[in-house]
C-alpha cells in the first residue's frame, strides 16, 4: 500500500504527462504481480463494490476523531472530499502497516459480508495504522470513487514501457470482462490465449473536434461524410455462433439489448461491427433521452422491447471472416460493410447502415451539417477515405463537426461546492427558467445543472455573490437569491417525465455570464419546449 499511495501522491501532484508516465513506469517495474493487476484494475475503473455506505463512514470516522459531528460535517463541506476529510481529522498514531495493495483490496471485497461492528473495527484499525496519504488512498478505495486524472491510455503507455509490450496490444488485452481478483498478471498481460479472443472487442478509434475552417482539411473528395449519431457507441462481435455487445466504456451490455440476438444467424462468424445503438420507436430515430429508459436496466421486459426498441446504426467493419481488417483503408472497410448490409437488409433486423456521403464542395458539407437536428444527429463525422482504424484519439484522419449548441438564458438558483482545485468555491450550479403556475403567477422552475464554462476569475466572482446572497442551506447545497443570468448551451433536448420542468437537456454547460441581463429577461420553459424538433 505504501508504494501505491506514493504513486497516487506523485500522480496527483503533477499536471505533466511525462512525469505521470515516468511515475507509473517506475511503479510497474517494482510492484509485485498481484499489486500490478490491482493497479491496472483501479486505473481502468474496475474497482470492487463499496462495502460501507458513506453515512457509516462519516459516523465512524467522526467517532475515531473524537470531534463534534457538526465540526466534521462542516469540515467535509469545506474540504469537499470525504476521503480527504477523514484522512485529515483522524489523529496520527505510531502504528504502521506493511500490507500490500492487493491484500487490502481482497480484505475490502470480503468486508462487504461482515457485520457493522466488524466493519467499524476494521476501518478503525486500518485508519490508525496508516499515515495521512495512505489513509486517504485506503478510504478512496473503500468509497469506490477513485479519480486521479490519469487516463487508461496514459497507464497503458507506462505499462508498455515497463513490460516491453506493444502499447496497442496492451490496449487490446485490457479490453473485456476480466476480474482482478481471479486473474494473474501473467494471464492478463504476458500470456497469449486463443480463448480470450472470443468475446474481446478492439480499442475504439476516437475523433477530434474540427479545428478552424473545415476547408483546411483539403480536397473534399478525399473524405467520406456521415452523420454523428447521438446514441451509445458500441462494438458488436459475432464469433463461434455467439454475440457480444460492448459499449465504449468497456462494459459488456449484450443482455441489455436482447433484440440483437437475431443477428447471430444473419451475420457470419468472425465479424466485428463498429456502430451506434439508437432508440428506434415507430420507425424513426429517437432521442438519447428515449435510449436512457434502456440504460441501467437489470432486466428488459417484453413491454419495454415493444415500446422502446433499439437498432444498431453501423458505420465501420473491424473484423471480417475472422481477420482483423483495421489496417485496411476506411473506404475498403466500408465497401465490405455495405456488401454485408445488402445481404441482410430485407430480413427486418435491428441493423441499419449509417449512410456514407460524398460531396464536391465544403459548402455542400456545411449545408448537410445544418440538417443534423432534423436527422436526429449531433452533426457530422468526417473520415479520410484512406485512413486505417487506429487506437484511441489520433489527429488527422477522423474529425467530428458538431452543430453549435442550442442556447437559452437562465437564472442561477442553487449552488454546490466544486471538487479538486475548486473545493473551496461554489462552482456547481442549478439553473431555472420562468413558467406560469396554476395561479397564473410567474415562477422559476429548475431545468438543468452545469459546472463548466466560466473563467477562474468569473467563478470567484460568482462564488463571492453566492456566499453573500445565500437564502437557505440544504447540506452542501445553497439556495441563492435569483439575480444572476447565464447563457446555457446544450446539445439536445427532449420531453421528460423525470424532470420537474418536463424537459431533459443533453450536455448542458455555461456559455457566458449575461451581466447585461436582468432575471426578468431570462427565457421561459415554453421557449425551451419550442426548440424541440
Amino acid at each position: 500500500m505504501k508504494d501505491f499511495a506514493n504513486l497516487i501522491k506523485q500522480l496527483d501532484s503533477s499536471n505533466k504527462t511525462t512525469l505521470k508516465v515516468e511515475a507509473l513506469t517506475d511503479y510497474f517495474r517494482k510492484a509485485s504481480p498481484e499489486d500490478k493487476v490491482w493497479t491496472i484494475a483501479i486505473l481502468s475503473h474496475r474497482r470492487p463494490p463499496r462495502p460501507v455506505n458513506t453515512t457509516l463512514l462519516r459516523t465512524w470516522a467522526n467517532e475515531l476523531a473524537n470531534i463534534p459531528l457538526w465540526l466534521f460535517e462542516e469540515s467535509y463541506h469545506i474540504v469537499g472530499d470525504l476521503a480527504e476529510t477523514i484522512a485529515l481529522v483522524i489523529p496520527e498514531s505510531n502504528q504502521v502497516s506493511e500490507k500490500s495493495l492487493s491484500a487490502y483490496l481482497q480484505e475490502i471485497i470480503e468486508l462487504k459480508k461482515k457485520t457493522e461492528e466488524e466493519k467499524k473495527k476494521y476501518l478503525h484499525d486500518n485508519w490508525l495504522a496508516l499515515n495521512y496519504y495512505e489513509r486517504f488512498v485506503f478510504t478512496k478505495l473503500i468509497t469506490g470513487s477513485f479519480r486521479i486524472g490519469v487516463s487508461q491510455k496514459l497507464m497503458t503507455r507506462a505499462l508498455s514501457k515497463a513490460e516491453n509490450v506493444d502499447e496497442d496490444i496492451l490496449a487490446y488485452k485490457l479490453m473485456g470482462n476480466w476480474n482482478p481478483s481471479t486473474i494473474s498478471f501473467q494471464e492478463l498481460i504476458l500470456d497469449e490465449k486463443s480463448s480470450d479472443y472470443l468475446s474481446k472487442p478492439y480499442p475504439f478509434y476516437l475523433a477530434y473536434p474540427i479545428e478552424g475552417e473545415v476547408s483546411n482539411l483539403g480536397n473534399v473528395e478525399e473524405w467520406s461524410i456521415e452523420h454523428k449519431w447521438d446514441g451509445i457507441r458500441s462494438q458488436t462481435i459475432i464469433r463461434d455462433d455467439q454475440i457480444f455487445v460492448w459499449s465504449r466504456g468497456e462494459e459488456l451490455v449484450t443482455d441489455k439489448y436482447p433484440e440483437f440476438q437475431s443477428l447471430i444467424n444473419a451475420i457470419p462468424n468472425g465479424t466485428v461491427i463498429d456502430a451506434e445503438i439508437l432508440a428506434f420507436a415507430n420507425g424513426e430515430i429517437g432521442t438519447f433521452n428515449d435510449l436512457q429508459t434502456r440504460i441501467g436496466r437489470k432486466t428488459v421486459s417484453a413491454k419495454m422491447l415493444q415500446s422502446n426498441p433499439v437498432v444498431l446504426k453501423a458505420y465501420d467493419l473491424l473484423e471480417w471472416e475472422g481477420n482483423d481488417i483495421r489496417n485496411l483503408p476506411y473506404e475498403k472497410r466500408r465497401v465490405l460493410l455495405e456488401e454485408l448490409f445488402e445481404t441482410i437488409k430485407d430480413k427486418n433486423l435491428p441493423f441499419h447502415l449509417s449512410e456514407r456521403k460524398s460531396f464536391t464542395s465544403w459548402k455542400e458539407v456545411s449545408d448537410e451539417r445544418m440538417m443534423a437536428r432534423e436527422m436526429r444527429s449531433e452533426g457530422l463525422m468526417l473520415k479520410r477515405n484512406d485512413s486505417p482504424y487506429q487506437v484511441g484519439r489520433k489527429k488527422g484522419d477522423w474529425w467530428k463537426w458538431k452543430l453549435e449548441p442550442l442556447v437559452i438564458d437562465a437564472v442561477l438558483t442553487y449552488a454546490m461546492r466544486g471538487s479538486g482545485r475548486r473545493t473551496n468555491l461554489f462552482t456547481d450550479y442549478t439553473f431555472a427558467l420562468w413558467q406560469n403556475n396554476d395561479k397564473g403567477e410567474r415562477e422559476l422552475v429548475t431545468f438543468a445543472k452545469a459546472y463548466s464554462g466560466l473563467t477562474d476569475a468569473e467563478f470567484r466572482k460568482v462564488d463571492d455573490f453566492i456566499k453573500k446572497n445565500t437564502l437557505d442551506k440544504f447540506g452542501p447545497v445553497r439556495s441563492v437569491k435569483p439575480q444572476l443570468v447565464f447563457e446555457i448551451g446544450f446539445e439536445g433536448i427532449a420531453l421528460s417525465k423525470r424532470h420537474k420542468s418536463g424537459i431533459a437537456t443533453r450536455f448542458p454547460r455555461i456559455i457566458r455570464w449575461r451581466q447585461d441581463k436582468k432575471i426578468e429577461e431570462a427565457n421561459t420553459i415554453d421557449d425551451l419546449k419550442d426548440m424541440i424538433i
